[in-house]
C-alpha cells in the first residue's frame, strides 16, 4: 500500500490573508485612531501641533497610509523572509517606538503629546498583532 502527500503551496493565501487582514485592520485602526483623537479633543486636549490643527480625519488618514505601509511590509516579508512573523513584528514594533519620537518634540503642550503617542500605540496595537497572526512563523 503506498500513499501519496500532495501539498499546496500556502504562499499564495497567506499572500492574500495577509492582504486582506491587513486592509481589515486598518480601517479598525484608522477608526480608532479618529475615536480617540476625537475623545481626546472632547475632553479638552488640544490638537494643535505648531499652532496648527490637526483634524480628526487627520488622524484616521495618517493611520491608514502608515498601515498600509506596514501591510505591503508583510506581504513582501511573507514571500521573501525565513521568519516573516517574527521579522514583521520586530520591524514593526521598532518603527513604532521611532513613530513616537516627533510626537515628543513637536511643538505641542504635554497632553496633546501624549494624545499623538497613544493614538500612535492604539494603531499599532490593533494592525500589528492582527497581521502577524496571517504570517507564518
Amino acid at each position: 500500500m503506498t500513499s501519496t502527500a500532495t501539498t499546496t503551496p500556502t504562499t499564495t493565501s497567506t499572500f492574500g490573508a495577509v492582504i486582506r487582514t491587513g486592509l481589515i485592520a486598518t480601517v479598525a485602526a484608522s477608526a480608532a485612531t479618529m475615536a480617540v483623537a476625537a475623545v481626546g479633543h472632547a475632553a479638552g486636549i488640544s490638537l494643535d501641533v505648531a499652532d496648527a490643527p490637526i483634524p480628526v480625519t487627520g488622524f484616521g488618514v495618517l493611520t491608514a497610509v502608515f498601515s498600509l505601509v506596514g501591510v505591503v511590509l508583510a506581504a513582501l516579508l511573507s514571500r521573501f523572509a525565513r521568519r516573516p512573523r517574527r521579522t514583521f513584528v520586530r520591524t514593526t514594533v521598532v518603527l513604532t517606538v521611532l513613530s513616537l519620537v516627533p510626537d515628543v518634540i513637536a511643538d505641542a503642550g504635554a497632553g496633546t503629546k501624549a494624545l499623538l503617542m497613544l493614538t500612535h500605540l492604539v494603531a499599532a496595537a490593533i494592525v500589528i498583532p492582527a497581521v502577524a497572526r496571517r504570517l507564518a512563523a
